[in-house]
C-alpha cells in the first residue's frame, strides 16, 4: 500500500478519534482558522527547513514532545529553563544532555509571531512541530486539535517521576503509560517513535554487554562504538533507518536487535509481542494505532481557556 493511501486511512482513523470523549472538548482543530490561518504552512516551512539542516531534528522534536505531555500535561513546560523561583525539567535526569530541539522551537515560535503576534502558544506549536517532523519523514499526519495554553512554572522533580527510563521493564511501562490515561497499545505504538533517531552510549551499555535476549552480531556490533567503559555520548541508531519513519524499529525488536533494554522489553516474551509482530508486518496498522495514540497523548491535560499564558520567548515566563 503507497504511502498516500496509509495517509488517507490514518486521517479517517484520526477523524475518528476527534469525536470520542477522550479529546479535551477545549481544543479544536480550527481554533486558528481565523487568528492565525497561516500557523501550518509556517511551521511545516520552519520544520522542513530544520530537517534540512540536521535530519535528526524531527525525532529530537518528536521526543521533547513526548516528554513535554508526560509531565503534567502537554503545556510546553519542558521549553522553560530554571529561574530562581523553580528548577525545571530540562536537567532531569531523563532529560539532561538529551533532549535537544528547544533552539528550534524558538526558531519558530519567532517565524509564527511574525504572522500572528501573541497569538499561538508554545505548547501548540511544539505539538505541530512533531507531527510535521512525522510527515517530513515519511510518516503518518493526524488530526490536531490546537488551544493549549502555556505553563508558568516547571517541575524537574515531576520529570524524574513521571517519565519512562531506558532501564524499564514491561510491566513498569504499561503503568507508567496507564497513569496518563494511555493503554498497553498506545505504549507500543509510541514507543515506535524510536523508528527516528538515535540513542546515546550510556542507555544502552549494560544491554549489549550483559544481557542474553540481544542478538550477538546486533551486539557485537553495537559494542564497536560504545565501549564497557568510557564513550557514554557515542550515538547509535535505534533501528537503522534512522531518517525515515517506518515499521523497521518492530522488524528488529523481532529480531533481538532492540537498542535498549526498555525497547526489548515489547517483544520478550510478554503481552506485546503479538503486537509487535504485527507493526512489523503492516506499516499500515502500526501508522494507525501511532497517530491514534498521538491524538490522544496531545490532549493530556492541556491548560485551556485563561489558564496559563501565551508565552513571547518558550524559555521564559512572561514578566
Amino acid at each position: 500500500m503507497s504511502y498516500s493511501n496509509i495517509y488517507f486511512v490514518v486521517i479517517i482513523t484520526a477523524s475518528l478519534l476527534m469525536s470520542s470523549s477522550t479529546i479535551n472538548a477545549q481544543l479544536s482543530q480550527t481554533f486558528y482558522s481565523s487568528s492565525c490561518p497561516l500557523l501550518v504552512t509556517t511551521v511545516r516551512e520552519g520544520m522542513r527547513k530544520a530537517i534540512q539542516k540536521e535530519t535528526r531534528m524531527a525525532a529530537s522534536i518528536l521526543r521533547l514532545f513526548f516528554h513535554d505531555c508526560f509531565v503534567n500535561g502537554c503545556d510546553g513546560s519542558i521549553l522553560l529553563d530554571d529561574t530562581s523561583s523553580f528548577t525545571g525539567e530540562q536537567n532531569a535526569f531523563p532529560n539532561v544532555n538529551s533532549v535537544r530541539g528547544m533552539d528550534v522551537i524558538d526558531d519558530l515560535k519567532a517565524q509564527v509571531e511574525k504572522v500572528c503576534s501573541n497569538t499561538v502558544s508554545c505548547a501548540d506549536i511544539l505539538a505541530l512541530a512533531a507531527r510535521e517532523g512525522v510527515v517530513l519523514s515519511g510518516g503518518p499526519s493526524w488530526v490536531l486539535p490546537f488551544g493549549r495554553r502555556d505553563s508558568t512554572t516547571a517541575s524537574q522533580s515531576d520529570a524524574n517521576r513521571d517519565l519512562p527510563a531506558p532501564t524499564s521493564d514491561l510491566a513498569t511501562l504499561i503503568s507508567q503509560f496507564a497513569k496518563k490515561g494511555l493503554s498497553a497499545t498506545d505504549m507500543t505504538a509510541l514507543s515506535g517513535g524510536h523508528t527516528l533517531g538515535v540513542s546515546q552510549c550510556v542507555n544502552f551499555r549494560t544491554r549489549i554487554y550483559n544481557e542474553t535476549n540481544i542478538d550477538s552480531a546486533f551486539a557485537t556490533t553495537r559494542q564497536a562504538n560504545c565501549p564497557f567503559s568510557g564513550g557514554d555520548t557515542n550515538l547509535a541508531p535505534f533501528d537503522g533507518s534512522q531518517n525515515r519513519f517506518d515499521n523497521n524499529y518492530f522488524r528488529q525488536l523481532v529480531n533481538k536487535r532492540g537498542l535498549l533494554h526498555s525497547d526489548q522489553e515489547l517483544f520478550n516474551g510478554g503481552s506485546q509481542d503479538s503486537l509487535v509482530t504485527s507493526y512489523s508486518q503492516s506499516s499500515l496498522k502500526f501508522f494507525n494505532d501511532f497517530s491514534s495514540a498521538m491524538v490522544k497523548m496531545g490532549n493530556l491535560s492541556p491548560l485551556t481557556g485563561t489558564n496559563g499564558q501565551i508565552r513571547k520567548s518558550c524559555g521564559v515566563v512572561n514578566s
